[in-house]
Parts: structure tokens; sequence; C-alpha cells
């Protein structure tokens, strides 16, 4: 199966602490790398992943908070550095475009690599597509405009049955249209239904990421049945008064969205510095949804 692997740079919030690097993940779809968020030392994180620099070519960030973008221009710096060229679409809002050239055009002018912007909303929309991978946003609610991603592997063709093609006679060049749901029409007119000639095709994947944010009630309804769910626990429901003031979510909070969804698993993080022992998160979220994953710096997980 082509990969799809999500690997953890940086589960941290705000707050600088000694035990996590500020926001970052790396979505490994088939060896091409998407970047969510880019905080302080993702590079260096990327690179004790053994990820490869040439494979990124879009980085998605969800809001524009320090500790979410502050990354970027050693980043792009570090890729120049290393001999790179050619585009590197950083996909944010307007202001993001504006803010962040204005610091690239100072700290990396004269580099050979073309950061180019598309730029987003806070609303459901498709902001990147190929022919195998769809990325979508949702808004989310904080205190500045915020959207979570969705990746979504595109349908898979069928499967053939070869012993039943073999049986029918089906020539090696109606393959590909077979694999597309066709049925074969034998030279005397004869049709052979699809369905005799494959097997269903392997389950189209999905990731979605949920960063800063309150607990939204509806959320769960726009991911239904993706298969691993990062949503942020940056408090515990002992601080449910911070988590709403501040615009952001509880472990229980989190695990109740995936419950919702009908997630496959969850996966924490954005944890506020205030706690001291990670564990706390998936004691508290596991009370609620039973498949968690807590995250961690150097986690990489296989959808």
């Amino acid at each position: 199966m082509e990969k799809f692997e999500i690997n953890i740079l940086g589960c941290g919030s705000a707050k600088p602490s000694p035990f996590h690097n500020p926001s970052s993940t790396v979505v490994n779809f088939r060896d091409n790398l998407f970047m969510i968020d880019c905080g302080e030392g993702a590079q260096k994180e990327f690179q004790r992943r053994h990820l490869k620099f040439s494979r990124l070519n879009h980085i998605f960030l969800t809001h524009l908070h320090g500790d979410h973008v502050f990354g970027l221009p050693g980043l792009i710096g570090t890729m120049a550095l290393s001999g790179l060229e050619g585009d590197l679409t950083i996909h944010t809002f307007e202001d993001g475009k504006k803010i962040l050239s204005s610091i690239f055009d100072y700290f990396n002018r004269g580099l050979p690599i073309d950061v180019k912007f598309n730029v987003i909303k806070p609303e459901e929309a498709i902001v990147f597509e190929n022919s195998s991978l769809q990325v979508r946003t949702v808004p989310l609610k904080h205190k500045i405009p915020a959207v979570g991603y969705v990746f979504e592997e595109k349908p898979r063709l069928r499967h053939i049955n070869r012993e039943m093609c073999d049986y029918h006679k089906v020539p090696l060049w109606e393959f590909n249209r077979i694999k597309t749901g066709a049925d074969f029409i034998k030279p005397d007119g004869t049709v052979v239904s699809n369905k005799l000639l494959t097997f269903d095709p392997t389950p189209a994947r999905s990731y979605a990421h949920i960063s800063d944010t309150s607990y939204m009630a509806d959320l769960a309804e726009k991911i239904k049945g993706v298969d691993l769910l990062f949503h942020e626990t940056t408090y515990l429901n002992e601080d449910l008064d911070k988590a709403r003031e501040r615009g952001h979510s509880t472990a229980a909070q989190a695990a109740q969205v995936a419950f919702d969804a009908k997630a496959g698993r969850l996966l924490t993080g954005h944890y506020s510095s205030r706690y001291k022992d990670d564990r706390v998160f998936l004691e508290e979220a596991e009370k609620v949804f039973p498949n968690v994953i807590l995250g961690n710096e150097g986690i990489k997980i296989s959808i």
C-alpha cells in the first residue's frame, strides 16, 4: 500500500517548553511531503527524522500565531542553502501573504526557491488537489481566523480478478478500463459484468488536522469517518474555563469530537506547558474515546 504517514515535529503550544517543540506536522503521502504549520525548530526536527527537503513543496498554515509560523524563514533559508530550487507554496490567509512576503523579501531575498502563496479563507473549500489527493479546509473557532485541514486520498481503482479475466479472455489492454468500473463486451456481444471481473478497491484513507480551536459540536459532521484525527488537547477539563477563554479545547472535548465523528484514531497534541506529564491527556481522552495515540516529537503514524 502506498505511503500515508503522519510525522510529528512539534506538539507544544504557545509558551516555550523544555519538553516540546512548537507546532509542526509533516504528512508523507506517497513520498510527497506536506507540512502543516512551522513553529520554531521545525527544520531541525525535520532533519532528525530523515525527511527530505527536496520532497517538500507545500506548507499549510492553520493560523497566524507565532508558534505556528516562526520557523518558516529559517526553514526556507536552509532549503536554499541545501541547493534546492523550484517552487514552494504556502497556503495561508491574505494577512499571512502580506506579512510573510515582507519577511522573506528581507531575510530570504535572492534565494533560488520561488515562494508562492495560495490565499485561503476561513471557510470550507478545497485548497489543493492532484490526481490522488485532495486537501480541504474546515473553519475553526479560535481568537483569530483559523482552519483545520482534511487530507483525503481519492477513491482507488478496482482490483482485477485475474482468474475471471483469464476465463473470459479479457485482453490486457482492457484492464485499465475495467479497473475504472467498465464492463467487458465479448466479440459476440456478450456483456460480462464488472463485478465478476474485479474486487472492491482498497478503501481511501483520510487524515484531519484540527489545531487551535474551541470545542465545536458541529465539527464532527465535517470530518465524519476520518481514519486519523489530530485534535488539539491544550488543556484538561479541570482548566475548562481557560480553554474557553483562550480559544482552545480540552482532551475530553477532543475525544468527544473523535467519538462523534466515528474517527478511527485520535492523536493528541498542542499541550500547554502548565502540565509536566503528558500522560494526563491520554488518560482524560481515553475515558471518552478508546483509540487514542499520545502525540510526541518523533512519532510516525501510518494510515
